[in-house]
Formats: C-alpha cells, structure tokens, sequence
C-alpha cells in the first residue's frame, strides 16, 4: 500500500478551473472519502492519481516518488467507475482474472485461480464465475467490477460512487463489505460519493472539496461536529443542517450571519413556541418538522412521541454553530 500526496495540483478543462491548487495526503492504509457538489473536482483527483489525466501544475506522490508522466500501468492503482467497466463478451471467473493475467503480475495460474475464488466468494458471486457479464443483473456486474480491482494488490484503489446505480439493500451489503475488506487488507482506499451514508460510515477520514479546493479534511466524527464553513456542515447530516439568521433565536456573536443547527442541536421543552407542521415518523426516530417565526426547522425526537401536526412546543438552540457572511465557521 502507499502513501499518496497531491502537492498543489491544478486542472483546467479549457475555462473551466477542475482543480485549484489542490494539496491533500492520503494516509497509507487510509480509507479516504471525498465529498463535494457536482463541478467540485472528485473525479478529477482520481484521474490524475491513476495518471487518466496530468495536472497542469504541482505534483503527484506516491510513497514520496514522483509520478510525473509514470502511465497508469506504471502506477499499480487499481480504479473502479460507477457504471460497470466488464468485457461482455467474457465469463466472470475471466473478467476477474484478467488484471492477474498482465505480463508484469507474474502469478501461476494455480495462484491467479486461487485469488479469483477468494474475492468471488467475498462478493458473494462464486456461483455465478461460469456466467458471462451480459448474463449477470446490474448489481451482481458491480460486484464483479469491483472485484476486478480487488483481486490486485495495487498502492491504492480509487473507487468513483462505485455504489450509486444500486438498489438501497444491495448498497448497505456492500458498504459493509467494502468497511470488512479495507478493515482486512490494510488497503489504502481513495473514494468519491455524494452520498453521506457511505462516507459516514466507510470513512477513517473524509476530505470536502469545493472549487477545486480541499476546505476540510479530518475524521468523519470531527467534520460532523465541528464543520470550518457551513459548505462543509452541509456535506453530512441527514436530516440536513438547519441555517437560520444568526440572531432568529436572540442577540448572536459579533460578525455572525448565520445561525447552523444539526436536529440534535435543538433542544425541545423550553425555549419559545414553535409550531408542528408535520411529523415524520421513521421507525427509530421521528423527525419534527417546524415553523419557527415564518423559517422552516427539522428536529428530532422519540420515536414513540405523541405530537401530531398543529401542535405548538418550545425550542432553544443547544451548542449552535454561527457562521459569517462569507460562510466561515465562527469559533
């Protein structure tokens, strides 16, 4: 496995600024998530790690070489895309063979056997390595593109919302999976997603990009619950932050713009009135979703509660997050 530095990369399609000076170190044996909307430079950072593209400036390190212009084969990464990258006119015991039969492996076909049966059955997909790709269902084709990457033993895997095109259960299974195998390995793990759950709870660190720029990077237990801008306190939570004028609930810190509360951060049974507009009930929770002078809130409470829609209740801010006009987080 590797440590791998991006030192002041930058990017540009045509006007369009991918990437901005970029500097981020992804820890040797890290499992690392990016997070950022749609135009913020995820996927880029992965193509210039897997040498896809090269940056216009700055550099890429791999356990402190210089990739400069190294090939992607040169690279020993391995990279898995969100839509299925398989040979359909292939079996899958082939497809996962295939990176182990590269003339710089250099395995037995008793050791390339053996390997491909070992990740199959993490997978789940034994059973089907008679099967041609095109006979497989979307989900199983996932699993064996990642099972393509997971049979090498590269520095690192870079994995690009690998899970998005899946049905909710088949994403929880394999985001335990993928939690067991990097937990295993010791494998150093570079993945994009825009969905919270997986970096919440796949995540050692998570880094949140915007503009081309990393703005946060840290453990996912710290990004949650002491965010530097309210960009990056957007980027987890469900239900989202609440932002609100900084002085909506009385006199606020000097400078202070606005006002973030997480639903925990809300404190229900005293305070000043709030009226239920609709109550959301989840199984083990219930969300409450407010009007606070004329601004809508999203809390939480027990899942047992009897509140039902045009009730009135007291709300206070509990540990509030305020943030400046330029979204800033004020300490």
């Amino acid at each position: 496995m590797a440590q791998v530095v991006l030192d002041g990369v930058s990017k540009r399609f045509g006007s369009t600024v991918a990437l901005d000076a970029l500097s981020l170190t992804i820890p040797d044996g890290a499992f690392v998530v990016l997070l950022g909307p749609t135009g913020a430079g995820k996927t880029t950072t992965l193509r210039l790690i897997a040498g896809l593209d090269q940056p216009d400036a700055g550099a890429v390190l791999m356990d402190g070489r210089l990739m400069g212009q190294a090939a992607p084969a040169q690279r020993n990464v391995a990279m898995v895309f969100q839509q299925y990258s398989l040979y359909p006119h292939l079996t899958v015991e082939q497809n996962l063979a295939f990176p182990l039969r590269s003339p710089l492996s250099r395995l037995t076909s008793e050791q390339i056997d053996r390997r491909v049966r070992e990740v199959a059955e993490m997978l789940q997909i034994a059973h089907k390595l008679g099967n041609k790709a095109t006979a497989l269902s979307g989900g199983e084709m996932q699993r064996v593109s990642i099972g393509r990457a997971l049979v090498r033993n590269p520095s690192i895997y870079l994995m690009d919302e690998p899970l998005s095109s899946l049905d909710a259960k088949l994403r929880a299974d394999l985001r335990l999976e993928l939690k067991a195998i990097h937990a295993g390995s010791g494998a150093t793990l570079l993945y994009v997603t825009h969905d919270q759950t997986e970096a919440m709870t796949m995540a050692t660190h998570i880094g949140v990009l915007e503009n081309g720029r990393v703005t946060q990077f840290g453990s996912p237990r710290d990004v949650y619950e002491n965010p530097v801008s309210l960009s990056a306190a957007r980027r987890l939570g469900q239900p989202r932050i609440n932002v609100l004028p900084a002085d909506l609930f009385g006199p606020a810190p000097p400078n202070a713009r606005w006002l973030g509360l997480r639903p925990e951060q809300i404190r229900l049974g005293q305070g000043q009135d709030a009226t239920v507009v609709r109550v959301e009930r989840l199984g083990d929770q219930t969300r409450l979703h407010l009007v606070f002078r004329n601004h809508d809130i999203v809390t939480v409470t027990d899942a047992h509660t009897a509140l039902v829609g045009g009730e009135v209740i007291r709300i206070e801010p509990d540990r509030p997050f305020y943030f400046d006009a330029s979204d800033t987080r004020l300490i």
